[in-house]
């Protein structure tokens, strides 16, 4: 099990603002591209979106479905990620301050990712995760300073 946590300097209505609107979540989760609504009304639960998931020169199509949601404090996410299995990733989302702490904890349920699951990688996600939360607060300072739009 992979755990991260960072501070986004911004309250936790600044990062729901992010997290809510499926055509952002290419732009801050690393790997993936080009994310889209695919069933129901994201983040609700049971809804999904899809996007473009590259590992090294092959493409595949990616799934995340919404398993929990208890605003303000926790969303819980399947991802499906082709070849590789599923993955629950769960943010736990907590006022701190005038900021917003995420901690995120990842770790493999189901097909390639759960078999070969060991230390490495946790390790190789631990710097996913560096990446990926250093982006989601970059996306959440734009997006608050109204300086981008979702594309």
């Amino acid at each position: 099990m992979a755990m991260r946590h960072h501070v986004i300097h911004h309250p936790p209505s600044a990062l729901w603002a992010v997290l809510e609107q499926p055509g952002l979540y290419g732009r801050w989760v690393v790997g993936t591209q080009d994310s889209r609504p695919l069933e129901g009304q994201w983040p609700q639960v049971g809804s999904s979106i899809e996007y473009t998931l590259r590992l090294g020169p092959k493409d595949f199509r990616g799934r995340t479905t919404v398993r929990r949601l208890e605003r303000p404090g926790a969303l819980e996410l399947e991802a499906h990620s082709g070849p590789l299995g599923t993955a629950r990733i769960a943010f736990d989302i907590r006022p701190w301050g005038d900021e917003t702490l995420v901690i995120l904890n990842e770790h493999p349920l189901q097909g390639l990712g759960g078999i070969l699951h060991n230390v490495v990688v946790d390790a190789a996600l631990q710097l996913r995760h560096r990446a990926m939360l250093a982006r989601l607060g970059d996306v959440v300072d734009a997006q608050a300073k109204g300086l981008d739009g979702p594309r």
